[in-house]
């Protein structure tokens, strides 16, 4: 019997309703719902500190690029995809990293719907040193979900 509290087998998603699983495919802390991509306000500084008081829905608004440094040639080397989420509650904005197991086609929805967000939100994402991600980067994210055609 484990007697960690903070270890589950998995949690139900605020949003879908769905059960979903601890563990994902390159991750070590669950942050999102594989099925909607929603997120809850559970970590306040870092991943998997859970030390968030706000406990509200993340609602995925659009997807970046993690910064990844240069290569050993010093050219810009490409990141891995990222979702960007903000509180419904305090409104907070955060990235994380897209699992293994999450769905292609929610994530190419939330590209397609962060055209539609507000300028004013885009620009506090600028300003949040998020850049988030266009049509033009469509290629870049088709290769990471889906692999090299």
């Amino acid at each position: 019997m484990n007697n960690d509290k903070t270890r589950t087998d998995g949690f139900e998603c605020i949003n879908c309703h769905k059960m979903v699983r601890d563990k994902a495919p390159g991750t070590v802390n669950r942050n999102h719902c594989p099925f909607c991509l929603t997120s809850k306000h559970v970590d306040l500084n870092i991943a998997g500190d859970r030390k968030a008081t706000c406990k509200q829905v993340m609602q995925p608004i659009g997807l970046t690029f993690k910064e990844a440094g240069l290569d050993k040639w010093g050219k810009q080397k490409q990141g891995e995809l990222m979702v960007a989420h903000q509180c419904l509650g305090c409104t907070k904005i955060s990235i994380n990293r897209v699992a293994g197991d999450d769905d292609p086609k929610k994530i190419l929805e939330i590209l397609e719907s962060s055209k539609d967000l507000d300028e004013d939100l885009k620009k506090l994402l600028m300003h949040s040193g998020i850049k988030l991600l266009t049509d033009a980067d469509l290629p870049e994210i088709k290769t990471q979900l889906f692999g090299k055609e």
